[in-house]
């Protein structure tokens, strides 16, 4: 995302402020992080962040532990897909709700907004777990095949 983007500086407002809140600094590197996740529209694995962010200077070292930190104060996402690498996406409270389509051959996770009405049958069975007792938070529904490269 440009900096010159009114929801990029939203973004960064956000992720300042909730930094702020844990007694951090929003670091260069830490920045830099949110730009390149911000600007991919997928989750990303670290050796991708690293490629995406070679114009920032990223640090395998620092980012891996920018990205643990984002994490712990709710900036980040840890996505886990087919293979062995974590991917990583900005939470979805600063992007808006949506679902994975995840490639099961080369890992590859996509973003996807499901149907109204998909929403709303989840909706009704997080009545049907208020019923229970159950407290529901947020849910997930990621699709698991092959993209089309790998198809």
């Amino acid at each position: 995302m440009a900096h010159d983007n009114p929801r990029s500086d939203d973004v960064h407002a956000t992720v300042s402020r909730r930094l702020r809140a844990a007694a951090m600094r929003y670091s260069r590197s830490r920045r830099a992080v949110v730009d390149v996740l911000a600007g991919a529209g997928r989750p990303l694995t670290l050796p991708e962040i690293l490629v995406a962010g070679t114009g920032y200077g990223l640090a395998q070292s620092s980012a891996y532990r920018n990205l643990g930190e984002l994490v712990d104060v709710g900036v980040v996402r840890r996505l886990t897909s087919g293979d062995d690498h974590g991917r990583f996406e900005l939470h979805e409270s600063l992007t808006g709700h949506h679902h994975h389509l995840v490639c099961m051959v080369c890992g590859r996770v996509e973003d996807f907004e499901a149907p109204e009405e998909f929403e709303a049958g989840i909706n009704m069975l997080v009545e049907t777990a208020a019923q229970r007792g159950f407290v529901v938070d947020g849910h997930l529904f990621d699709m698991v095949g092959r993209c089309a490269t790998c198809s």
